[in-house]
């Protein structure tokens, strides 16, 4: 096939850029740069089937020209984290939604024979019921979850008013080497990995028992791989989780470290915890790797976070004062 990749340097992409190279597809990245990296592609960057795009998505007539040809459309490209999503959200907006918009676009106009979309299981925001399944009201709790759903609502829509073949899938707490991390406090392996270089005690939330489902990024990408092939997945919403559950005191008991705890943040689920039963009947797909597993290919890994901010319980309360601020108990 020949494929785009849609921020293919980042942490997720840059892995799906392996595997279907590995695949031998054709492979075009799209990526600005402001989250991914070329680092990310090092392993690759000598193939002769990837081209790299550095364009900016919400710019419909720069990406137009790579579509041309493709035959699938693996649609990652966004801004991430919270925190600045709250201070932010016109950028969060133009990222998410309208670049969202301008990809569809491109697709369509190209007749590509599929679409897919990496959506957020944030929309879910703190579910009633789980483990949740995808029939779960959408709830999002702050512009970055609400961006990544409105964006999976165009897809949607595209697919029912022009024909186009879409599935979104809604990803789970996804870890792994290459994790993304940044200068906003967020994903936890990427803070906890850089304070166990620098030889720091863990920051965790609250008392630690808050659970999520951690998802191992190659399971993640096998399920995006498998919904590119399968008709059957067009038009569904699909959970993508390990199906099971871990707290935050068992990772860092994995990590081994000591630990110090901090306040509890608003708009935080205790639990995320996915039905992956819709996905395993329509694609087949199960979750492979263990939680053991891969963290130790996490701590193999260690040294590509040695340059990630190292936080402590200070820098993580001036980070997160607009996090309380806008939703804090007193909004909501």
């Amino acid at each position: 096939m020949r494929t785009i990749v849609t921020g293919g340097a980042g942490f997720i992409g840059s892995h799906l850029v392996e595997r279907l190279l590995a695949l031998g597809h054709e492979v075009r990245v799209l990526d600005n740069l402001s989250t991914g990296q070329f680092a990310n592609l090092a392993a690759v960057s000598g193939n002769s089937n990837l081209v790299f795009h550095q364009v900016d998505l919400v710019e419909l007539e720069s990406i137009q020209g790579a579509f041309k040809g493709v035959d699938a459309v693996f649609h990652l490209g966004a801004l991430a984290d919270i925190v600045p999503s709250i201070q932010s959200p016109l950028a969060y907006f133009h990222a998410n939604v309208h670049g969202t918009g301008n990809v569809l676009e491109a697709a369509r106009a190209a007749n590509v024979s599929r679409l897919i979309y990496v959506a957020s299981s944030s929309c879910y925001g703190i579910p009633d019921v789980y483990p949740t399944p995808e029939s779960e009201p959408v709830r999002p709790q702050y512009p970055y979850a609400l961006t990544k759903y409105l964006g999976e609502e165009l897809v949607f829509h595209w697919g029912k008013v022009y024909g186009l073949p879409v599935v979104s899938l809604r990803l789970f707490n996804v870890y792994g080497p290459r994790a993304r991390t940044s200068g906003t406090y967020g994903a936890v392996f990427g803070v906890f990995l850089a304070q166990k270089l620098a030889g720091k005690p863990f920051t965790v939330i609250g008392d630690g028992t808050q659970v999520r489902d951690f998802t191992y990024v190659s399971d993640v990408v096998e399920a995006l791989i498998l919904a590119s092939r399968s008709e059957e997945a067009v038009g569904r919403v699909l959970n993508v989780g390990s199906g099971k559950t871990y707290s935050i005191n068992q990772l860092v008991t994995l990590l081994d470290g000591e630990v110090t705890y901090i306040p509890r943040r608003p708009g935080e689920p205790d639990c995320t915890w996915a039905d992956i039963s819709k996905i395993r009947n329509t694609l087949g797909w199960r979750p492979q790797v263990l939680f053991e597993q891969g963290v130790a290919q996490m701590l193999a890994n260690i040294e590509y976070w040695r340059e990630a901010p190292v936080w402590d319980p200070e820098s993580i309360r001036v980070a997160s004062v607009d996090w309380f601020k806008y939703l804090g108990e007193k909004h909501g």
